[in-house]
């Protein structure tokens, strides 16, 4: 089995990349979509815009973020199916989660690749 990456949009494709997910709810500044090289959006499994501002408002802290973005993937009816084309997928290729986030290991990619992976 592959592995999952994480990685800024703004780095350039690598073919290592294999299967490209942009996994933000806005599509990143400065970047045009036919320049993006993306696969998918996934738009419908990234964090609700009421938690993003919540957390970037400085309203609830990391670990509360962190839950409540596992409680909104868990909710989601359609997520089972579609972590499980990504599973798939990994048998054959890597997957790369692509984000306009800064890559601390506190944002909603981290959160989603170890979802995908449990």
């Amino acid at each position: 089995m592959e592995k999952i990456n994480i990685k800024r949009i703004y780095d350039p494709r690598d073919p290592a990349d294999g299967y490209r997910v942009l996994v933000d709810r806005l599509w990143p500044r400065g970047v045009a979509k036919a320049d993006a090289a993306l696969d998918e959006w996934a738009k419908p499994f990234t964090p609700s815009a009421f938690l993003r501002k919540k957390l970037h408002q400085q309203q609830i802290d990391w670990q509360h973020f962190d839950t409540a973005y596992r409680q909104e993937l868990a909710a989601n009816p359609a997520f089972p199916a579609w972590k499980e084309s990504l599973l798939d997928k990994l048998q054959t290729q890597p997957v790369t989660l692509i984000t306009a986030a800064k890559l601390l290991p506190a944002n909603h990619a981290e959160v989603l690749k170890k979802v995908i992976e449990d």
